[in-house]
């Protein structure tokens, strides 16, 4: 009952019809209100309906007003639906709960109350990747280092994943130190941070990080969000990396009130910081945490949860619980081995043609790839057949340039410590201002430390800048200083407008006559038009600033086609998991650089997948796979064999595998591989298959099919006057063998020598 007084304990509780729906164990994850609370939420047991219903009863009951109330996510829309959901359950609109939002922008916002602990201004700027890694460009080569040896993406990625787990400068540890360049690790983090804050900037990482030891270094700061907040709810927290976890422990040793969703088996993002150790020992951090399993899941069939559920259990990090439903069991989860990665193509877009004339939509369906380059030989197959589809995952609106270009006039309005905007806009479109010309103002403003608006005007007030560059300069100062005051009587999409005109900067693209030009216009008038949904230049900023990827609104009817990191949070009726084989995924990538921790991980990727679909999951696997330029044999992935042969329906499509969970023998499928592949070497194995010799089953050296032309192994595929295929050359015929290596006359491309594994059949 913590923070009610006596009169709000006698008053009769306030009816609650927004809980019958709930099942038990959901009731009583939004019904346990004192203390610390773990909900252990499986893939589609209703844990945003949990969340949000606890956010709703917390309102509804009295204990604890808006503004009194701490709930964090990892995603803008994330925010937006548990603000809608709530006000759907309380019957009135809950913008007055002005604590609900990412990590990032929660942290944004204590820290602009109290940025002056860790030096800097409340108008800081938050820089994006692009600005960050200029920066680093510019340390690097200010301190002499081989930026092509240590790359400025190397060291952005090393501090970040220093400010994830919560470390300064000073806190490195000798193998940190010695990370980059030699052992300078620590000293370009020191100035890296030191640059950020001549600049008024932070990064995301420093959001959390600043804010974290505003708490650690000011008791009396900490003390009072310990008494603003009676309660803290936290999405996701098995995505929880060191630095968001110290940060909330911080928090929570206010009253002791937070609760916590999150699924052990879903965490994936181990790779950016996340650490499932988080929520694995929740009841060690939190003594006395109740723990609440949502086991029942209302989105997938019985053999679909059959499978995942098996398959997880082969991972030993986990508190363990096994999803189930009342619904009806449904279709197994098919398992296809397949050829190699173009006839997988060839199978998932016949496949979800079948799907479309049976009257369901082409959006119901997704693939769901490990990796991007997977991606591909689907968009081949669908932009061939016509199939509409997006790929979710590629650059957004805001990176593009002329996008980015635009922010940067309006952080440089907003903030005229903001360098890198400077850089980027001084000479855009071409004012006579030129790099030497910057450079200058660059090395000035850091003599001096102060920004390069000021250094220019100091400059000006000397001979060190002359002639064109010099007028031009003056007109800049003065046109910026001239918006900066418009700013503060202008609506934001009007004062966006007259600057870019104003600037020379629409101009600049009407003038252009590339085919790109007319876009780049039409993204900036869209640019300006979004920009009137905002009050002021600085909400819009960090608005556009903390945006995630996942804030995308959904399109058309359209086939999703993106990675399985992606897909977390969706689901549909119909999902494809291509590439199910060792070295893909698992990827050997991951095995290699983390071994068991790593591999656990992978496996709860593929969990993630097979849990996305509602009625049909079908896994496909290839007995050859071109992996970066070269066709290599592989063999299925581990997971395929972890699933329950009772919930899987498992056929070679090729003939290659006849093993393993439910699969048919080959030898019971003769017409089916006959119909596929014609090859001698394919009808020669079908033959033993056949009669019962057990012979090695045929290799795959290229593209489609290995060709066996009989003979001795050593005479290689084939034989002079056989047609080959070659990728670059095109067509052409054998003139002679010498092993693995042929001479061939290309119809096109004369007589070369090339090596077997770089010539197929005839496609």
């Amino acid at each position: 009952m913590s923070g009610l007084s006596i009169s709000d304990m006698a008053r009769p509780a306030p009816p609650t019809p927004y809980l019958d729906g709930l099942n038990a164990e959901q009731r009583a994850a939004v019904e346990a209100m004192d203390g610390p609370v773990l909900v252990l939420a499986g893939a589609g047991t209703g844990k945003t309906r949990v969340l949000t219903t606890r956010l709703a009863h917390i309102l509804a009951t009295g204990r604890a007003r808006p503004w009194e109330i701490l709930a964090v996510t990892f995603t803008n829309k994330a925010a937006r639906e548990m603000k809608e959901r709530v006000g759907k359950i309380i019957g009135e609109a809950v913008e007055g709960v002005p604590w609900l939002g990412t990590f990032h922008s929660v942290s944004a916002q204590i820290l602009r109350r109290h940025a002056e602990l860790v030096d800097l201004k409340s108008s800081f700027t938050i820089l994006d990747t692009d600005d960050q890694l200029r920066l680093m460009k510019q340390i690097i080569q200010a301190e002499n280092i081989d930026e092509k040896r240590w790359t400025p993406r190397h060291l952005a990625s090393l501090i970040d994943g220093w400010k994830n787990r919560g470390l300064m400068p000073d806190q490195l540890g000798e193998d940190d130190k010695w990370a980059f360049a030699e052992g300078r690790g620590q000293d370009l983090y020191r100035i890296y941070q030191s640059r950020l804050k001549t600049l008024n900037a932070c990064d995301f990482g420093d959001l959390l990080l600043h804010t974290l030891h505003i708490f650690k270094d000011n008791p009396d700061v900490l003390k009072f969000y310990h008494d603003k907040f009676r309660y803290l709810l936290v999405d996701e927290y098995q995505d929880t990396n060191i630095a968001q976890y110290l940060w909330l422990r911080l928090l929570a040793q206010g009253t002791g009130n937070i609760c916590c969703v999150g699924d052990d088996d879903q965490s994936i993002y181990g790779w950016r910081g996340a650490e499932v150790d988080n929520i694995l020992r929740f009841e060690k951090d939190f003594s006395g945490a109740t723990v609440i399993r949502l086991e029942r899941n209302y989105r997938s069939t019985a053999h679909i949860l059959g499978a995942a559920s098996g398959l997880i259990a082969a991972n030993r990090s986990r508190l363990g619980k096994t999803l189930w439903t009342d619904d009806a069991e449904g279709e197994k989860v098919q398992v296809r081995g397949i050829w190699d990665g173009e006839a997988e193509a060839r199978f998932v877009a016949e496949e979800i043609e079948n799907w479309v004339s049976g009257q369901r939509a082409y959006s119901d369906s997704a693939v769901l790839v490990r990796a991007a380059w997977q991606m591909r030989a689907f968009e081949d197959r669908f932009i061939m057949l016509g199939l509409p589809y997006k790929v979710i995952g590629g650059p957004r609106f805001f990176e593009r340039a002329e996008v980015r270009d635009a922010h940067a006039y309006l952080r440089l309005v907003r903030s005229p410590e903001d360098d890198l905007a400077f850089e980027r806009i001084v000479n855009t479109p071409k004012r006579g201002i030129g790099d030497t010309t910057v450079q200058k103002i660059a090395v000035t403003a850091r003599a001096m430390g102060v920004p390069m608006t000021e250094a220019t005007r100091v400059m000006l007030g000397t001979d060190e800048i002359r002639g064109k560059a010099r007028t031009a300069l003056g007109v800049f100062l003065r046109d910026v200083e001239r918006w900066r005051e418009q700013s503060e009587q202008s609506r934001l999409d009007e004062l966006a407008e007259i600057i870019l005109d104003e600037s020379g900067y629409t101009a600049m693209w009407r003038e252009d006559k590339t085919p790109q030009a007319a876009g780049k216009l039409e993204n900036l008038k869209e640019l300006v038009r979004s920009m009137g949904e905002y009050d002021t230049l600085e909400a819009y900023l960090e608005h556009v600033a903390l945006l995630t990827d996942a804030d995308r609104k959904p399109d058309e009817d359209e086939i999703s086609l993106m990675t399985l990191h992606g897909a977390k949070g969706l689901e549909f009726p119909l999902v494809f998991l291509p590439g199910w084989e060792e070295t893909v995924f698992p990827s050997q990538r991951s095995l290699d650089e983390g071994g068991t921790r790593s591999l656990e991980e992978e496996r709860r990727l593929a969990y993630v997948g097979i849990t996305r679909a509602r009625e049909r999951a079908i896994i496909t696997f290839t007995a050859n796979r071109m992996i970066y330029g070269r066709w290599q044999t592989v063999i299925p992935s581990r997971f395929i064999d972890e699933m329950p042969v009772d919930h899987v329906e498992a056929r070679s499509e090729t003939g290659y595998y006849d093993s393993g969970p439910g699969f048919e023998s080959v030898s019971q499928q003769p017409d089916a591989m006959a119909s596929s592949y014609s090859s001698p070497g394919w009808k020669r194995y079908q033959a033993n298959q056949q009669s019962g010799r057990r012979s090695a089953p045929p290799t795959i050296n290229a593209k489609a099919t290995l060709i066996e032309s009989g003979g001795s192994d050593t005479q290689g595929t084939w034989r002079a006057g056989d047609r080959v295929f070659h990728d670059k050359f095109g067509y052409g015929t054998v003139k002679k063998a010498d092993g693995s290596k042929y001479t061939v006359k290309f119809d096109k491309a004369g007589e070369k020598k090339v090596v077997e594994n770089f010539l197929r059949e005839l496609p």
